[in-house]
């Protein structure tokens, strides 16, 4: 019998940079001429927002602060726990998946694989080709690491593949890989991930399963997975995301497979909530706060109901689209009756996306 660890992060790419380039992807939508400039003027912004954006520097190295303390609160859960393997479910913004497939749920069983983080970033990661004869081929980052670092990613197939298959078994049709297709190291939702939780630089040497969920669904080719101009809106939509309802069952199944198994595994949500650039009704400015807040209060109460039955809509309206990773582990904490042992919601309207990190007591 198995035992599983319940956690959530978030793989945020301003972290791995500048204080300063913190809130670059609010200075881009305000640099946009078609969006209105009433929404633009900060004097029209509420008053959160407002006193952020007066000294965005010091609000980014609060920010920081805050959320490095969360990766502390669950590197220390992970470390209490010495898992066997850690499941992250993360989404792909148009990274490995393209033009040439777009699975809904997908299992990356892969073997341990050498990562160049800073060479094979991509534009999603928010790489700047401009930088890369200063940074030696690769994306600036607060530890000054070069594009020729190297990470080893330790993978763990036997697990990977005993997931694929019971789920396969239980009538979820997930798709498998052994290899990358075009990404030729790990999507940012999982890296950053790995990253994060080895802020300080100690090691991480827990081998590593990735699921990859179709979270951006309408928006994953059309607008590549990540921010566009204001003008661009209305493209033909892809075909949607996976359902709230579907994630949270999938998290369930995988619960209970990973809890039969004779494994003792992490499971990980990988992701920041509402993202300003898919939130429209901001003028992709700001969070939807009050949405992110909503949902907060529910996962909190374990009010898994609420979680189950958000509908779809709610979520691309409302720009949370990445959260659908965590309505993977809201079903995963659920289907074992798994205590929430710490949270923290850490409030941002600058910083493209408000950051949740929480850890659940081992089931």
């Amino acid at each position: 019998m198995g035992q599983v660890l319940g956690l959530g992060v978030s793989h945020y790419p301003p972290l791995s940079g500048r204080d300063a380039d913190m809130a670059n992807i609010l200075r881009g939508r305000l640099a946009d001429p078609d969006i209105p400039a009433a929404a633009k003027d900060p004097a029209n912004w509420p008053p959160a927002m407002q006193a952020e954006w007066a000294d965005p520097v010091t609000a980014a190295a609060r920010h920081r602060a805050a959320m490095r303390a969360g990766l502390q609160r669950v590197r220390q859960a992970l470390t209490d726990f010495r898992p066997d393997f850690v499941l992250i479910w993360g989404d792909d913004q148009y990274e490995n998946f393209k033009e040439s497939v777009v699975p809904a749920f997908s299992v990356l069983a892969y073997e341990d694989r050498e990562i160049r983080p800073w060479a094979q970033a991509s534009a999603s990661a928010m790489f700047d080709a401009n930088t890369q004869d200063e940074w030696g081929g690769g994306r600036p980052n607060v530890w000054g690491e070069r594009g020729d670092t190297t990470r080893l990613v330790r993978g763990h197939r036997e697990g990977a593949k005993h997931l694929t298959t019971a789920l396969l078994e239980a009538d979820f049709d997930v798709a498998y890989a052994y290899e990358p297709l075009h990404h030729p190291g790990l999507p940012h939702a999982f890296l950053n991930a790995l990253l994060y939780l080895d802020y300080d630089r100690e090691g991480f040497d827990w081998p590593v399963v990735c699921m990859p969920i179709n979270c951006y669904g309408r928006a994953v080719i059309s607008y590549k997975g990540f921010v566009s101009r204001w003008a661009d809106r209305g493209r033909p939509a892809d075909p949607p995301s996976p359902s709230p309802r579907r994630c949270f069952d999938l998290g369930a199944a995988c619960a209970r497979i990973l809890k039969a198994s004779p494994w003792r595994v992490a499971v990980l949500a990988s992701s920041s909530w509402s993202h300003a650039f898919l939130v429209d009704k901001t003028f992709r400015i700001a969070p939807d706060v009050a949405a992110d807040r909503a949902l907060y209060e529910a996962l909190v109460k374990g009010d898994y109901a609420a979680w189950r039955n958000h509908p779809l809509a709610q979520v691309e309206e409302s720009g949370q689209q990445e959260v659908l990773n965590w309505f993977v582990l809201a079903g995963a904490m659920n289907a074992l009756g798994a205590r929430l042992e710490w949270s923290e919601f850490v409030e941002t309207w600058i910083f493209n996306s408000s950051k949740v990190a929480a850890v659940y007591a081992p089931a």
